[in-house]
């Protein structure tokens, strides 16, 4: 048992009236002894629980993020005409909505901005479709390459993905206590905020409920991260909604935080949510959208391409993204994209098989 460790569980696990916030160095300290399991399983799944009871606040998420910058991956920086936007989705995945990420990630790709995604595979407590299954349905298996190899990939063709197994065992290692405890613990808060690239970024955080955003907002402020995005988004993901007003925060260097509601039906978006459906039917129905046919899953595709677009910085307005958008789908940009980063992979994959 780690006696330092009990000391901090005793902060948070005292209850409503008697738990105390832990600073963001304590944070970070027990955020360490976790990962490196000093601290016991009874220990780790009593914080887990106790934690997200409590509900963590900026300055511990803050302390979390310090602990994973030190011991987690970190891709290297690049040289990029744009700041590398990273993509921080629920690792859960997704159980009712079709996701489209993939396919935005790949149309902001071949527009010259480099993307990284992370997550892991099907993940308690939710068990949705992962991010791994998507683009190994669409033919690129991240999960075959090093961490360096996905650094050449991110280098040359603009995307890279950490696979939490294979990239930040130590992460991965934790993973088991979400089942134990049948609740998403305060890392899965941790999971939206967490760059695992080392140069200048853009953050694209999603969320579900207001707090969370704030929670954002205070943990990046402690840490100096002044540029990010939070997307009220389909289960917390980066996905605008199609069927309601796309609630929106942008924070950029030297300004304040902003808040934008995008209305789909102004923009000719407004249409129901596309349902989950089986994933190889899913990927059939992505791969059309990448051969520039019409579809609702191209237009989902188009609404949240287009705002990337001009967020990023590569269009001056939305309705330029839009059209940007469309235009790289439709003359197979996006498509050459996906193969460019399919024969990087297998060509990576098999010098590292033998």
């Amino acid at each position: 048992m780690s006696q330092a460790f009990r000391e901090l569980l005793k902060k948070v696990g005292s209850g409503s009236h008697t738990s105390e916030d832990l600073t963001r160095a304590e944070s970070a300290a027990a955020t360490r002894m976790m990962l490196l399991q000093e601290a016991t399983p009874a220990q780790i799944g009593a914080f887990m629980i106790a934690h997200r009871i409590k509900r963590p606040t900026g300055a511990e998420l803050a302390g979390m993020l310090d602990a994973y910058e030190e011991l987690g991956p970190r891709l290297q920086s690049i040289e990029s005409a744009y700041p590398v936007t990273v993509m921080c989705l629920p690792y859960d995945g997704r159980s009712r909505t079709a996701p489209t990420s993939p396919l935005t990630a790949l149309v902001l790709a071949a527009a010259g901005v480099s993307v990284v995604q992370h997550g892991g595979d099907r993940m308690p407590t939710k068990e949705g479709v992962p991010l791994i299954d998507l683009w190994q349905g669409l033919g690129v298996h991240w999960e075959r390459l090093t961490l360096e190899q996905v650094h050449l990939v991110l280098e040359t063709a603009q995307l890279g993905f950490v696979y939490l197994p294979h990239h930040f065992p130590l992460a991965q290692g934790l993973v088991s206590y979400r089942e134990e405890i049948g609740k998403r613990p305060p890392f899965s808060t941790l999971e939206l905020m967490w760059s695992p690239y080392a140069g200048e970024a853009q953050l694209i955080c999603g969320f579900v409920h207001p707090p969370t955003e704030k929670m954002f907002q205070d943990a990046f402020a402690m840490r100096g991260t002044d540029r990010f995005t939070t997307v009220k988004g389909l289960e917390g993901s980066c996905d605008l909604p199609c069927d309601r007003t796309a609630i929106i925060g942008c924070k950029n260097p030297h300004s304040e935080f902003e808040r934008l509601h995008l209305v789909p039906r102004d923009y000719g978006f407004a249409a129901k949510e596309l349902p989950l459906i089986p994933t190889p039917d899913l990927i059939q129905d992505m791969t059309a959208a990448l051969q520039g046919k019409s579809s609702e899953l191209m237009q989902a595709t188009l609404w949240n391409s287009g705002f990337y677009l001009w967020r990023c910085g590569v269009c001056s307005d939305l309705e330029t993204g839009f059209s940007t958008a469309k235009e790289l789908l439709s003359r197979g940009s996006v498509a050459q994209k996906l193969k460019q980063v399919i024969e990087m992979v297998e060509t990576m994959s098999a010098i590292a098989s033998r």
